[in-house]
């Protein structure tokens, strides 16, 4: 951030006064922007046992499957957004959603939440951020294609889940992965 996008003038990066981290604050208007992390908010749909994943048409991960979700819009709810998020990307209505799944990923500042929801109708299609959207159960799950692994982690849960017969809401936090040492 180079600019107060209250009135244009240059911000610096300093502690304000009763505060414990350092912050963009105007250096005119002294007002303080707040850079917190990004909700991204989506749908776990089953429909007959199997899950609704889409084939990402945009970058990042594009060509990789995944659970339709993206980032919460101001003024709605965390399950108004991934209800909409599951009808942009897969064309889908969303059906007795219930939270199921928040990853905090603090290493990009990003949390997610899912929500576990059946299909009205077990009718879906693909909208304009997939390439495709699929069924499928646990065996015809394409693992090594899967684009994000808290949507990786939130399948491998969910089946383990359906065999145990029970859905808890699960809160955890995805680190960084650490890179192997140079050879």
């Amino acid at each position: 951030m180079n600019f107060c996008s209250s009135c244009g003038a240059v911000v610096t990066l300093r502690v304000p006064e009763g505060d414990d981290r350092e912050r963009y604050v105007c250096a005119s208007c002294e007002a303080i922007h707040y850079i917190n992390p990004r909700v991204i908010v989506g749908c776990l749909p089953v429909h007959e046992g199997r899950v609704l994943l889409c084939r990402r048409a945009i970058e990042p991960r594009r060509n990789y499957w995944t659970l339709p979700a993206g980032f919460m819009e101001n003024g709605e709810t965390s399950m108004a957004g991934a209800a909409r998020e599951t009808w942009e990307e897969a064309h889908a209505r969303a059906t007795d959603l219930e939270l199921y799944r928040i990853f905090d990923v603090p290493h990009i500042s990003q949390v997610y939440m899912f929500y576990r929801c059946g299909l009205q109708g077990g009718e879906y299609g693909v909208g304009p951020e997939s390439l495709e959207s699929a069924l499928f159960g646990e065996a015809e799950i394409p693992w090594d294609e899967i684009a994000f692994p808290v949507v990786r982690e939130a399948l491998s849960e969910y089946f383990d889940d359906v065999r145990q017969g029970r859905f808890p809401v699960r809160v955890s936090a995805i680190e960084r992965m650490k890179r192997p040492p140079a050879v």
